[in-house]
């Protein structure tokens, strides 16, 4: 592999959020390379949207660091930021427009020409298989379907670094594995690096490494043999509800 092949793409250091005085998250540290897929499992209330929104600039951390791709997120914001592409947990369309015109309105965002915005949508449309669904309303396509488009979407701009936030939500297992297939492609595919939050054990075995969240700290980050050869183990479930019960590894 060459340098950039493993380039560090996102870094954060020390991340400290509270909301009211109740801390969401305490210290958290989190890197990620180029074509690496990072998978960010813990339960509810562990901290991964606090952790997403500080990622994606929605939100300031009390203390700590992020650069994306070497920008700052605090001093150079709109550098950072163009560098990520985002898939939330809440769906993030137009429901009453096309899927057209809800790509075109996010090029039109980032300042993409028409022309060239034109042939990146039909580009990215035809690569999951929804070519034929450019005039199509959003509110009639299947929920499957919907996360396909937003995830078309966040990769309009050509960013190094996807956030996918719990976004199998909803989806029933043929729709979830599929969106795991395309996200795992884009890694191996175009170097692309991916946070990958989720509540689901199951959806993590195709991860490069995992880190393990609860009650805002870090229990674990590295390779799924790693934890499991730390953790001793044999069924990797049981082994990852027992390190959420326990002080840590």
């Amino acid at each position: 592999m060459s340098n950039d092949a493993t380039a560090l793409l996102l870094r954060a250091e020390g991340l400290h959020k509270s909301y009211h005085g109740k801390p969401a998250l305490k210290g958290v540290d989190i890197e990620l390379r180029a074509g690496e897929m990072l998978a960010l499992l813990g339960p509810n209330g562990a901290g991964k949207s606090t952790l997403l929104q500080l990622l994606t600039g929605l939100f300031t951390p009390d203390q700590g660091q992020i650069e994306v791709l070497g920008h700052d997120m605090r001093r150079h914001p709109a550098r950072a930021l163009a560098g990520l592409g985002v898939v939330f947990q809440q769906s993030a369309l137009d429901l009453d427009l096309t899927v057209m015109a809800n790509l075109l309105f996010h090029t039109d965002l980032h300042g993409i020409p028409r022309d060239v915005a034109r042939e990146r949508i039909d580009a990215g449309l035809a690569a999951i298989g929804l070519q034929d669904q450019a005039r199509a309303v959003v509110r009639g396509l299947s929920g499957g379907t919907r996360r396909k488009v937003e995830l078309a979407r966040a990769l309009l701009h050509r960013p190094r670094v996807l956030l996918m936030d719990e976004a199998t939500v909803g989806l029933d297992p043929a729709s979830r594995q599929h969106l795991l297939d395309s996200v795992r492609a884009l890694c191996r595919e175009n170097g692309m690096a991916v946070l990958w939050a989720t509540h689901l054990i199951e959806e993590v075995k195709t991860a490069d490494r995992l880190l393990l969240l609860h009650q805002g700290t870090v229990r674990f980050d590295g390779r799924i043999e790693a934890f499991m050869a730390a953790a001793g183990g044999e069924d990797f479930q049981t082994e990852v509800l027992r390190a959420l019960q326990q002080p840590g590894l």
